[in-house]
């Protein structure tokens, strides 16, 4: 079976310029290659194929696949993560992860949270600033937390994002709206813990692989899961499973939101209580990262017993079913997914 991979590349960008902020979300060497590695050991053929432009001009040239692989983020726009799905179902090819429509969705945070709320999911109240005089309508109470309405990675966060007062809402708000030129999402700050919920499957089959918590350690960045306190992970951060009760409902909550935006295969949903231990639906990452050891999904995994390569193939397995593919065994022979 012949496979496509979709994605972008960071060292790609960097090369023609953008700089580091600009890439924060793309994927390294080492995520292509552990991706590939390991759908290779599942016995099927992977092609790399890279960004939107690279899968476009392949599939003008004639190319196809059974099936892609897709973790494209996408460069610009609201919808950006949209683009690949959108262009592989205008060619019928079957692809990994949520629809064009559910990329959408939830890449606009108030968006996303308008539609769990609407199913009785607890999210915390917010507003949407698109222009400075947005920011003096706001009628939420302090402690904030500001960030970009559009954006992974923990792009735009840092130890402002947590705001006490109106003269930093003001400040922090203008300065986001100039940086990424998009709208900025406030909403009531959330002093409780914070989890990071893994889910593999779709629809009713969809399941909780983990509930992990984030602790942020001595030398990270203040009250945030900030973009620094991210990427250096390593030394600024401790993951670890919770099973109590409090993170048994954050797991529910978690898998309540997942269905409710219609997410596929697998994700990554990030909740945390507020003051009376009450999770909240935070956002959903339909396009998780999965850097083998670096990024959250693929950590709880390892954490919960599911190994790197069993992650993909539980997604492998959840794509295919949904197509009505077949999936090779091993000794070259086929079989139902």
């Amino acid at each position: 079976m012949r496979v496509g991979l979709t994605y972008d590349l960071r060292d790609d960008y960097l090369a023609e310029g953008f700089s580091e902020d600009d890439v924060a979300e793309f994927d390294t060497v080492e995520t292509i290659e552990g991706i590939e590695a390991a759908l290779c050991r599942l016995g099927l053929t992977v092609e790399r194929i890279g960004n939107v432009k690279a899968l476009a001009r392949k599939l003008v040239a004639g190319e196809r696949w059974d099936f892609v692989f897709n973790i494209a983020e996408g460069l610009k726009g609201r919808s950006r993560e949209a683009q690949v799905p959108a262009l592989l179902e205008a060619y019928d090819i079957p692809y990994t992860f949520s629809d064009p429509l559910v990329l959408s969705l939830t890449l606009d945070k108030a968006m996303a949270k308008r539609v769990v709320r609407d199913h009785g999911i607890p999210t915390t109240p917010f507003a949407v600033i698109e222009k400075p005089a947005d920011i003096a309508k706001v009628q939420l109470p302090y402690p904030l937390f500001a960030k970009p309405l559009a954006e992974g990675t923990g792009k735009g966060v840092d130890g402002r994002s947590r705001i006490n007062d109106e003269l930093s809402l003001n400040a922090v708000c203008r300065d986001l709206l100039n940086k990424y030129n998009q709208p900025v999402l406030v909403e009531t700050y959330l002093s409780g813990r914070e989890f990071t919920i893994g889910i593999v499957g779709t629809g009713p089959d969809a399941r909780v692989i983990a509930v992990m918590e984030v602790v942020l350690l001595a030398n990270a960045e203040e009250g945030v899961y900030s973009y620094i306190n991210k990427e250096q992970c390593e030394t600024l951060v401790h993951y670890g499973l919770a099973t109590d009760a409090e993170a048994k409902l954050a797991g529910k909550t978690a898998l309540a939101a997942y269905r409710a935006l219609d997410c596929r295969d697998a994700g990554r949903v990030d909740i945390r209580s507020d003051g009376r231990n009450v999770p909240h639906f935070m956002e959903v990452n339909p396009l998780a990262g999965i850097h083998p050891t670096h990024s959250d999904l693929p950590i709880l995994s390892t954490l919960a017993g599911l190994s790197y390569d069993r992650l993909i193939g539980e997604i492998i397995t959840s794509c295919t079913a949904r197509n009505g593919l077949v999936l090779p065994k091993p000794d070259g022979k086929v079989s139902a997914a």
